[in-house]
Order: structure tokens, then sequence, then C-alpha cells
């Protein structure tokens, strides 16, 4: 009995978390150029998120390098960094296992990639029909939206806006110092 209500206890934290994550995050999304889905309550159960929709044939492709450094450099602070490929503007690659080279190949892109899905009007995907919501449907590729534990979005950045700003970065430290 006494080892049943410990495991209760170990897990009373987790499903706490479960329990406030927010339903637009409570999505099983395919990860991009495979089989495998992500639950974005269970891969950032109560962490900040950095949410970016992305395009391999972008001008602002380039910004991979600043995403991913943003990823090494926060993620043991919390941050989760979320990449969804989308051809909302017409610069996504014919395939995703040609999105997948640029991402993984090209840029060395550990963070999380989501497969091509619409992150504008009225087919968006769940997150973004969210997030749009909040702050306004991107305007472009590579807009990123910083998102509290709780699922507001506390920042939101066009694609000019580069993973290295200092306003970027300040709303990040901002978003983990609560963590």
């Amino acid at each position: 009995m006494r080892l049943l209500f410990a495991l209760v206890l170990s897990l009373l934290p987790f499903t706490l978390q479960a329990a406030e994550c927010p339903a637009f995050l409570d999505q099983d999304l395919r990860k991009l150029h495979s089989a495998d889905s992500v639950n974005l309550c269970e891969l950032a159960a109560g962490k900040p998120l950095l949410v970016v929709n992305t395009a391999s044939r972008c001008g602002f492709t380039g910004q991979f390098d600043g995403l991913e450094s943003l990823h090494k450099n926060y993620q043991d602070k919390g941050l989760v960094v979320v990449g969804f490929a989308s051809d909302d503007f017409r610069q996504e690659a014919d395939s995703e296992a040609e999105a997948a080279s640029v991402c993984f190949k090209n840029y060395g892109v550990t963070f999380t990639m989501i497969a091509p899905t619409s992150v504008t009007g009225d087919g968006a995907n769940p997150v973004f029909s969210e997030l749009n919501r909040q702050a306004g449907q991107p305007g472009w590729n590579f807009y990123k939206y910083v998102v509290s534990p709780g699922g507001e979005v506390v920042a939101r950045f066009p694609s000019q806006v580069a993973p290295g700003d200092e306003k970027l970065r300040n709303a990040l430290d901002q978003a983990v110092a609560g963590y």
C-alpha cells in the first residue's frame, strides 16, 4: 500500500502539469520527414516555448543557425524551441525529404521540427490558430512567438528580427526566468 501511495505522489506533479496544459498545445503533431509524432504538452510540460513558422527556401532560412543556437543556449534553462514547416508563403521545399535535408543536414537543427502544415487563415493548425488569435498571424516565414508555460503569447517578432537580436533574447530571458 505504501508503494502504491508513493507512486501516486511521484506522478502528481506530472499529472498537474498535464492538466494545466492549454488545449491548443495538447496536439499530436507529426515530426518533419518522420512517421513519429510529438505532443507539445508532453514535450514542453510547464515550460516556455519559442514557436517559429519556417520554410526551407526563404531568404530567412539562414535563421535556422540562430534558432539552433538559441535551442542549445536555452534548453537547460527550460525553453523548448519548435519549428513548424509551412508552405503558406510558397517557399517550402517541394518534398519533406528536401525540407528535412535543409533543416537537419545543412543547418544541423536538433530542435523539434513539425511536418509541413498551415499556419495562417482558417486552415491553420490548432497551435497557430490560437497563436494567431492571441497575437496575429505571421506575415511571412520565420515569425517568432514566445509562449509562456500557461500558453499565453508574451512576445511576437517578425521575420526581420533575427534569433540573435537583443529584443528576442530579452523576451526569452524573461520567459525562462519564471520557469
